[in-house]
């Protein structure tokens, strides 16, 4: 049971040596801590050049606990330890304390830092990271947790407010500046301030984790940090425990994903369809950041080309913006033929279309921030039912519209503000009852549905958009660009052949593939070179588990691909392909040899790299799965073991890759991005981050995303 905690950078616009002393206002007490009872110097040691102060406190806490818990617990107090590190010189100031009271239950670390702005010396950053683990607490760990959260959460908001109470307490005794430390003995003219810095105690509560760097890897706000007033500048105002959950996966996806990565307006919203739970929102946020990637949906707006049947025929549009600042959509879709436009265009066409419409929805969110200085994170949707009918609930049509939903809530979590139904007919229940099932449950609480004409009385449509943009259609005065519809003509249609032909076209237009790998069944590519020092390169997204990536070279042809094992238990694998070519009775180092190190990717992790080649002859790339070790003081069986016995699709890993073979002159840093070769496209697309190379290859671990 560990919780963790990673703040954002905050920033006092004064200098350190003002901070330091009106941090140093808060020892032996603090009135604005009332939990802060008391505290008392164990050790303090300085520099003989007074550059240095290092002391340690014992503070005293009067946790907010129910007295049942404390009578239990047989403590009125907790007790903390605290080891402050004050450098004059660097001007730093390093904090990191623990828990004394109930140590062998309750682990409690927090490391909290002070340090100059690196962008300007006049200003002050504080960081700070912690952890809880509960080991036990006489059956009421998941109490205590609750506890410490909420205190601890409370005091980190607090915190900021005392450092700026004593800062302004400060200034009304007339005291704005604090010399710096210098090596020279000041003049006798100028008197020095005093700086005793005493310990920082943190409220008792559960300091939530540091991760296991070093103090000094915390120093300041580098560039791949967040700064708290941009937080709430640009994302909104987040409690300080969601400020942590989104900087601790945007750092997990900086680790994985060290190309492009999602913009933190886009991660936020997954993190809030998940309600913050770290683990399931980066599960579904990296599954969308592969379909992004196969179907390169970062550059859909620059790319795709709305068929003219589109333009005429389909009844939507965007329409200025409501109350709140949000980009508005309108769609009549009452008037629109669906049955129509599912025969002239496709599925896959109309799914296009509507992911366009979502990717520029986006790019109205941020364009509305800018312009109403707020974070704008979604946009609100009008839907007009008027002229809906029995022709609308076409079963084809039903299910495009099904398929659309399906994707759009996977990919585009939180980013519808508001829908408005209005004129909703009778048939609409029915309609509501067949697709409100792939809605998810956040999402339909956002419905506000209106029959008839009650739209327009009070609790109406003018209670969210201004009046004068309210559409002419709808009783308003603004004209709408919106197309009216209509029914498409039949000379549109195409024949199912046709449609076919065109939805294959526009789903494998991806370069990617995939694959399924199971235990024991690995899945392998065979690449013949002809001309030794070729060049093999790859790029592959770990989808789903973990896998072991090896590169094997043969003289030898290997046998016609074996069929998927699992067809043979009626299992399939629905996710891609399972191929293997290796046959079992082939032996390493003497019909096959291994030329490249095993790679173990992780879930999530994007790999691109390359193996300049040396001898002519067959490589075969391999992904593997990757099991963990079983325990090696224990001969019994691991349960992941007895159930994979049981359940192979327990055991499923999932790929999906690129490779491609280049001559050795035409293999460079600069032909990367020059060449217009498929492989050097995903590099054009900034899926590319910092290369590491090894005698014969390069491994990168990268990303997309919404960028």
């Amino acid at each position: 049971m560990v919780q963790k905690y990673q703040s954002p950078v905050r920033v006092y616009k004064h200098p350190f040596e003002l901070v330091m002393a009106a941090y140093e206002r808060r020892f032996p007490t603090c009135h604005l801590i009332p939990m802060f009872v008391d505290s008392d110097v164990i050790i303090e040691e300085t520099s003989e050049d007074r550059s240095f102060h290092k002391i340690e406190r014992r503070c005293k806490l009067d946790v907010d606990a129910p007295r049942l818990l404390k009578r239990i617990a047989g403590v009125d107090y907790v007790y903390f330890i605290q080891k402050n590190s004050l450098n004059h010189r660097e001007r730093t100031l390093h904090i990191e304390s623990h828990n004394e009271t109930f140590s062998n239950r309750v682990i409690i670390h927090e490391l909290c830092c002070y340090s100059v702005h690196p962008e300007n010396e006049e200003w002050t950053c504080f960081e700070q990271s912690a952890s809880l683990d509960i080991k036990s607490f006489f059956g009421f760990e998941s109490t205590v947790e609750k506890i410490a959260m909420k205190q601890y959460a409370s005091s980190i908001k607090k915190g900021k407010e005392i450092i700026e109470y004593y800062l302004r307490e400060l200034e009304e005794e007339g005291l704005t500046c604090v010399p710096r430390w210098s090596p020279c003995p000041p003049s006798p003219t100028k008197p020095v301030v005093p700086l005793v810095i005493p310990a920082l105690p943190i409220t008792p509560t559960i300091s939530i984790e540091a991760p296991p760097e070093s103090v000094n890897e915390i120093q300041g706000c580098k560039e791949d940090k967040l700064d708290a007033d941009y937080i709430k500048r640009y994302l909104g105002d987040l409690t300080p425990l969601q400020e942590s959950c989104l900087i601790r996966l945007r750092h997990w996806l900086q680790e994985t994903h060290k190309g492009k990565i999602p913009k933190d307006e886009h991660i936020l919203r997954f993190l809030r369809a998940r309600d913050f739970n770290i683990d399931k929102a980066r599960e579904i946020l990296c599954q969308s950041l592969t379909w992004r990637k196969q179907h390169q949906v970062d550059y859909l707006l620059d790319t795709w080309s709305s068929p003219q049947v589109l333009h005429d025929y389909y009844t939507g549009g965007w329409h200025h913006h409501d109350k709140d600042g949000r980009p508005l959509y309108i769609l009549r879709l009452g008037h629109m033929d669906t049955k129509g436009l599912v025969r002239a265009l496709g599925e896959e066409s109309l799914l296009r279309h509507v992911l366009s419409i979502n990717e520029e929805g986006l790019r109205r969110c941020e364009e509305n921030t800018k312009v109403f200085v707020r974070p704008i994170s979604c946009w609100t949707c009008l839907v007009d039912l008027e002229g809906l009918n029995m022709r609308h609930l076409w079963r084809p049509g039903v299910k495009a519209l099904l398929r659309i939903i399906e994707v759009v809530e996977a990919n585009y979590p939180e980013t519808l503000g508001r829908l408005l139904i209005l004129r909703a007919p009778r048939v609409f229940p029915v309609l509501w009852t067949l697709v409100s099932p792939f809605i998810d449950e956040n999402t339909r609480k956002k419905f506000l549905i209106y029959a008839g004409n009650d739209y327009q009385g009070p609790g109406g449509l003018v209670d969210y958009i201004d009046k004068e943009i309210i559409p002419d259609f709808l009783g308003g005065e603004c004209m709408c660009e919106v197309p009216e519809g209509g029914l498409v003509p039949k000379s549109l249609y195409r024949t199912a052949e046709e449609l076919e032909n065109d939805e294959i076209r526009l789903w494998t237009e991806t370069i990617y593939q995939s694959a399924s790998i199971f235990k024991g069944a690995p899945h392998e590519l065979l690449i013949e070179i002809i001309d030794a020092s070729s060049v093999i390169t790859w790029d592959f997204d770990v989808c789903k588990g973990d896998v072991i990536f090896n590169i094997y070279h043969s003289k030898r042809a290997p046998q016609p691909p074996r069929k998927d094992p699992l067809a043979t238990h009626g299992i399939t694998s629905p996710a891609g392909n399972n191929v293997q070519l290796i046959d079992k009775s082939w032996l390493l180092g003497q019909d096959y040899s291994m030329v490249e190190s095993p790679l173990t990717c992780k879930e999530g992790e994007s790999v691109q790299g390359s193996h300049v080649t040396r001898w002519p002859g067959f490589y075969i790339l391999q992904w593997k799965f990757h099991s963990m070790p079983a325990c090696a003081t224990t001969n019994l069986p691991r349960v992941d073991d007895v159930l994979a016995t049981l359940q192979v699709s327990s055991h499923k890993c999932k790929v999906m890759y690129y490779t491609e073979v280049l001559g050795s002159e035409d293999f460079s840093y600069n032909s990367f991005h020059a060449s217009g070769k498929a492989f050097h496209k995903i590099l054009e697309c900034g899926t590319v981050g910092i290369f590491a190379h090894s005698s014969s290859r390069v491994f990168v671990r990268s990303g997309t995303g919404v960028g």
